[in-house]
């Protein structure tokens, strides 16, 4: 079973938001008092770092898209 089904689609939907790495940290910090730095961004991106519940659904808030997006590429 693969670890991080979502981190390319965290890529793209931050891309396509025009934000950087530590543009999307600090606003899941300031937004939703998660802490992520830029690498574990990065490493989240390319399958490296596991996402939990709670920051999948962060991500999806600050990226404008669904939760189910994120992990299975279905409809935004």
């Amino acid at each position: 079973m693969r670890a991080n089904l979502c981190g390319k689609r965290v890529k793209l939907a931050r891309v396509e938001k025009d934000l950087k790495q530590v543009e999307l940290a600090a606003a899941l910090s300031v937004d939703h008092d998660i802490e992520i730095n830029q690498k574990g961004i990065s490493n989240i991106e390319i399958g490296v770092r596991r996402v939990t519940d709670i920051e999948l659904v962060a991500l999806a808030k600050v990226l404008d898209v669904s939760a189910m997006w994120l992990l299975y590429g279905e409809k935004k």
